[in-house]
């Protein structure tokens, strides 16, 4: 289990740039990813009129955050819930608009830490992958009962596996033979259905369908699909988003979300835009920023990390 003290990824580069909206009384910050409350508790300690929601749906990330901001008393809320159920919990805390939102996106380094979720393809473990492990189906319901078709489809969009077929199709013989139950024997499947030469590269060959069953068993996707939306349109005016996404399929959903706020589609040569049809977001990142090398020696997990910001100017259409 990692240390609840860990530093979190690009922590004083998210903090700068939610403060300028979270700075002041009767702000408002929702961490949309609580995990180990690491960026909970810089921004808690740095802006003291500041209040915190915290969301997460895997209740042992919750326990572990709480006892971290335990000294924060009121100032601190924390639900169990997944983020695209923001509106419910903003609704039964009585908040109407909140001043930043950060969104700490994939999988934490708590729960790739404990062996027993089955998210490391690198330690023998049960097939798990549930971020909430209080109930839904598992990396090994996944396994066992899809179709060959919708496994392949599964390791195809979430995963951007190209051997996604012969993968499939190696799972569904084997699984006849006995069901998948632990990690180790379908790491072994999958380095034997890809081709050599394509094992030699790009590091280990089970880390994409790994990820892709993560994200079906978690719903990610949609859920991210559902959550951005629902943060911009909580935030108050001069209110921030910041998202940090580690896959280019969570990166583009964010990317392409921000970019209708600030880029609003109107016909070139339009000698008046009409308030309307103002952007009412403002970009706070040129494009994604990464990590730098001193980051990433600090952090290993900052490798892949993509970060996208943004400022709410005005009411939307």
């Amino acid at each position: 289990m990692s240390t609840p003290r860990h530093v979190p990824v690009l922590r004083d580069r998210v903090i700068a740039l939610l403060a300028p909206a979270i700075d002041g009384p009767g702000s408002v910050l929702v961490d949309a990813t609580l995990g180990l409350g690491g960026h909970a508790e810089q921004a808690l300690t740095l802006f003291p009129d500041l209040r915190l929601v915290g969301l997460d749906r895997d209740p042992e990330a919750l326990r572990l955050s709480g006892e971290r901001l335990a000294g924060f008393g009121e100032r601190v809320t924390l639900v169990h819930a997944v983020y695209d159920e923001l509106p419910e919990v903003l609704a039964g805390l009585g908040l109407r608009r909140i001043h930043g939102i950060l969104f700490d996106l994939g999988v934490s380094s708590m729960q790739l830490d404990e062996t027993g979720r089955g998210f490391a393809y690198a330690q023998d473990a049960p097939l798990d992958m549930r971020m909430d492990p209080s109930g839904g189906r598992t990396a090994a319901d996944v396994l066992n009962t899809y179709s060959a078709a919708d496994l392949a489809r599964v390791l195809r969009q979430y995963g951007e596996e190209r051997f996604a077929s012969r993968i499939a199709a190696r799972v569904v013989v084997e699984r006849k033979v006995a069901p998948f139950t632990t990690s180790a024997r379908l790491v072994d499947l999958i380095r034997e259905a890809i081709p050599a030469p394509a094992r030699r590269t790009g590091g280990n060959p089970a880390k994409r369908t790994f990820q892709a069953l993560r994200i079906e068993v978690n719903g990610e996707l949609d859920a991210l699909r559902r959550a951005i939306p629902q943060a911009l349109e909580a935030l108050a005016i001069g209110g921030r988003i910041v998202v940090m996404s580690y896959q280019s399929l969570e990166d583009r959903i964010v990317k392409h979300a921000l970019a209708e706020g600030a880029h609003p589609d109107v016909p070139p040569g339009l000698p008046v835009v009409p308030d309307s049809l103002q952007p009412w977001l403002r970009l706070l990142t040129r494009g994604a920023e990464t990590a730098d090398a001193g980051e990433i020696e600090e952090n290993p997990r900052a490798a892949s990390v993509r970060v996208r910001a943004a400022e709410r100017v005005r009411a939307a259409a």
